[in-house]
């Protein structure tokens, strides 16, 4: 039951991330701070993320509670899978078939990672020195991030904002588990004497926000691979500092385990770099009844998956396919 817990996780996370997305770059211009943060909650595409977000919680706590981290946290990485499926069903999007090619490497080979790995052991607490270095690293590692992410490019940003947020979510799935022991322990009461629940709420607080910046500031495609490579990699790390987690002794077959996890990075880069570049639904080719051509699949709203005043900057550039009134697209002059 711990991977289809982990498995339900991934499916809400992709709910979650794609709304949520489509909801921050929708954004009026120059929308930042409270004011960004005002508009979201007046989005109801927003507030239904959060719904599935909520959803993801849960499962990824039951699945933590009876699982190991380093099998969970990977496990994950499969939401980008899920949100091909909702793209094509839900969206009805076209998805090109080395997209589905890089989905399927990216399964097959996480599935490779654990069965070689053979993660296992670890003990249900920690001593609270680890808990302390862990958690300064961890908040000094995103914090350093999302200072750097003040300035740059808007992919440089969100790259930035994406590493900041994976770092904390890595340390929040940490608290999850560590919460979910004590509420099984001393109950729900027993829960709010202790620290693990207010250190999952701050964390989680701490990493929302550094995801929506993420999304706000750049483009999907570059801050969702950070977000799903570097979560992994930082749970795997605390899960054998933290909670002593171990993996196979046989150095050849732990070889094969790392080549298959740096195999399944290298598939969801491919996989969001030839996904669909926007979250709208495709335009058909066919003639209307003007007899005119009807848009390109993919060319209509194609920046819509950049910051508003990004792509209102970059309707004025010349060559950028959005010419004044009078102009022929062709050569740029008027009739």
């Amino acid at each position: 039951m711990v991977i289809v817990f982990a498995l339900l996780a991934a499916l809400a996370n992709a709910v979650n991330e794609a709304t949520q997305h489509v909801a921050s770059t929708a954004a009026p211009r120059r929308s930042s701070g409270w004011r960004l943060v005002l508009y979201l909650f007046r989005n109801p595409l927003w507030l239904f993320g959060w719904v599935a977000l909520a959803g993801a919680f849960v499962f990824q706590a039951l699945a933590l509670h009876n699982g190991l981290i380093s099998v969970v946290q990977p496990l994950l990485a499969t939401e980008l899978v899920f949100m091909l499926v909702l793209r094509q069903f839900w969206i009805h999007q076209s998805i090109r078939l080395v997209t589905w090619g890089a989905a399927a490497l990216t399964c097959v080979s996480l599935t490779v990672f654990i069965v070689a790995g053979q993660p296992g052991g670890g003990n249900p607490t920690a001593t609270s020195h680890h808990w302390f270095t862990a958690g300064l690293a961890c908040c000094v590692g995103a914090g350093v991030l999302a200072v750097l992410a003040r300035w740059g490019s808007p992919s440089v940003r969100a790259g930035l904002y994406a590493s900041a947020a994976a770092v904390m979510w890595a340390l929040v799935a940490t608290f999850i588990k560590a919460t979910t022991d004590t509420l099984t322990q001393f109950g729900v009461g027993g829960m709010f004497t202790r620290w693990p629940v207010y250190a999952l709420a701050v964390g989680g607080v701490a990493a929302l926000f550094l995801e929506q910046a993420a999304l706000h500031v750049g483009p999907l495609r570059v801050s969702q691979p950070f977000l799903v490579i570097i979560d992994p990699i930082v749970s795997v790390a605390l899960s054998v500092w933290l909670f002593e987690e171990s993996f196979t002794s046989d150095a050849a077959v732990l070889a094969v385990a790392a080549v298959a996890f740096a195999v399944m990075c290298a598939g969801v880069v491919l996989l969001t770099q030839t996904a669909p570049a926007t979250m709208k639904a495709d335009i058909h080719t066919d003639k209307g009844g003007d007899g005119q051509q009807a848009p390109v699949i993919g060319v209509q709203d194609a920046d819509h998956d950049l910051p508003p005043e990004r792509a209102a900057r970059d309707r004025r550039r010349p060559g950028s396919g959005h010419l004044p009134p009078g102009r022929d697209e062709r050569d740029g002059h008027g009739p």
